[in-house]
């Protein structure tokens, strides 16, 4: 009963429509007792007793859809933080029944599309490496001899619903006794694996026991190496060389493979990706997070052979050693390269409109904005969606996990239109979830196109652009100091040197010059 009268909320704003339902209701009771009790009729009571039936009748329907549309806000409203709800209407069964997701890549750009993705359905499959990629064991696992399980760990507390504590947990090391130096998420993995004898069984159990949004599924349970091969023909394994060989080298990466290259693909990777609504490609490091993954045998063959859209988020900015200088249609043609065709359907990418200063910082670091050549990247087949998608996370430019989700949602709505969806739960819940969405954090409509002033450039470049003149000088100005500094050094460098020839050439003469008299002494 509690749950009952919580319906009559002055909040919940249902009141108002029960009462134009109850009062459209006695219209058309007044409606039927005057026909039944009225003995002659005359025209002025007809059109009476039309308009209270056409009144009533509207009046009923009109409030039942606005209870309905009014019961989808609340439900959306209080399941948008579904670790603390109370609610008569919340049912985990509807987000179960949401759409499937596909996730693949690794490392912060995997987490904040997993981070995104989990306020809209339950149905999230994360699929991630197994590496360590070259990088020094940790003591923790030296001594309980795992597998390498970062990007696993880190994409658990991504799905969790209160990020901060689940990541306090999984990261805990302790500091006393027998356990030091050892992690809890290496001994709960570990244990987990014991008691299930499977490893990827052990992973996708978690999502019950530590009560996760979704679950996450190693790609291969064999380890793997990332291994690169410029275009001089040099070979590097490992991760962490690859940016410093390349750097040195300055040689571009022309393939990547993973080593060993007949891996199995882990139980239940396949089955996932076929009955995907979507399948979400990064973003995350290129030629290391990425590509990789896709590299499994059986993962590409299966994106191709699902019925779902795929989506490949691009990248904000290039990243050195691996992407330097690449365009957007440059990193679309490096997926194809190494997996061939039909894996991109549509890529979201980002407006470009980032502060300066913090582009600035990217540069100093050889990291530059990737640029959005779009009539190349239309030539090779892929649809594209523009999408305000930056944000800054501890002075560092990162993607935003909200609007990654609502760009990928958008497509899952506009698909079940297609298919004529628009009156099921899943539609219904999607789209209003996006409307909340928008209107809580005041988004501006993106699908729209850039407003100019009366030169014709962007708002964004009006308002920024003597800021980035001002930061273009002073980076001139660096670079002709940092010149004429280099000019003064060898000049300087050159006077010394013929100081020192001199000087050691006046002590050659002088030498000479002593053995000369020395002779002439020894022949008197």
């Amino acid at each position: 009963m509690k749950g009952f009268f919580s319906w009559f909320k002055s909040e919940n704003k249902i009141k108002r429509w029960l009462i134009l339902i109850l009062i459209s209701m006695v219209a058309i009771c007044y409606a039927m007792s005057t026909v039944f009790v009225t003995n002659a009729i005359d025209i002025k009571t007809v059109i009476k007793i039309i308009f209270l039936f056409v009144l009533g009748f509207a009046g009923i329907v009109f409030g039942c859809i606005s209870i309905q549309k009014r019961t989808l806000e609340i439900l959306v409203k209080e399941t948008d933080k579904r670790d603390n709800v109370k609610s008569l209407i919340y049912d985990k069964k509807v987000y179960n029944q949401g759409p499937k997701i596909v996730v693949i890549g690794g490392g912060n750009g995997l987490n904040a599309v997993l981070r995104g993705l989990k306020t809209y359905t339950d149905n999230i499959t994360a699929i991630v490496t197994v590496s360590d990629y070259g990088e020094k064991k940790s003591d923790s696992r030296m001594i309980l001899d795992t597998l390498p399980l970062e990007d696993i760990k880190e994409s658990i507390i991504a799905l969790a619903s209160n990020e901060e504590e689940m990541s306090n947990l999984i990261n805990h090391r302790f500091t006393y006794g027998s356990l030091k130096s050892l992690s809890f998420g290496d001994i709960y993995l570990l244990a987990m694996q014991n008691q299930y004898s499977d490893f990827s069984k052990s992973i996708e159990k978690t999502k019950d026991i530590l009560n996760i949004t979704g679950r996450v599924l190693p790609v291969t349970q064999d380890e793997i190496e990332i291994c690169a091969e410029l275009t001089d023909g040099t070979i590097i394994r490992g991760r962490n060389e690859i940016p410093d060989v390349v750097n040195e080298k300055t040689y571009n990466i022309n393939r990547v493979y993973i080593s060993p290259s007949n891996c199995k693909v882990s139980p239940g990777v396949v089955e996932a990706i076929k009955d995907a609504d979507a399948i979400v490609i990064g973003p995350g490091s290129l030629y290391t997070n990425v590509i990789p993954n896709l590299l499994v045998k059986g993962v590409s063959k299966a994106i191709r052979e699902s019925k779902g859209f795929k989506v490949y988020i691009s990248n904000i900015m290039t990243e050195p050693g691996q992407t330097y200088n690449y365009s957007l249609s440059d990193h679309i043609k490096a997926i194809k390269r190494h997996i061939g065709e039909g894996m991109i359907d549509y890529c979201i990418y980002d407006t470009g409109e980032v502060m300066p200063e913090y582009i600035r910082r990217y540069n100093m670091k050889g990291s530059e904005l990737v640029e959005q050549d779009i009539q190349k990247a239309k030539a090779e087949g892929v649809k594209l969606i523009k999408r305000d998608l930056a944000t800054i996370d501890n002075n560092c430019i990162r993607h935003n996990p909200d609007l990654i989700a609502s760009a990928i949602i958008e497509l899952i709505c506009e698909d079940l239109k297609f298919k004529d969806k628009q009156n099921d739960p899943e539609y219904l819940l999607l789209s209003q979830k996006l409307k909340y969405k928008k209107v809580k954090s005041n988004e501006k409509p993106t699908w729209k196109k850039q407003k100019l002033d009366k030169t014709g450039k962007s708002k964004f470049f009006t308002k920024y652009e003597k800021r980035i003149l001002s930061i273009k000088e002073s980076d001139e100005k660096l670079k002709r100091k940092m010149i004429a500094n280099k000019n003064s050094n060898q000049i300087l460098e050159r006077v010394n040197s013929m100081k020192k020839y001199n000087l050691d050439n006046a002590k050659r003469k002088e030498q000479e010059e002593q053995e000369r008299k020395k002779f002439i002494d020894s022949i008197k």
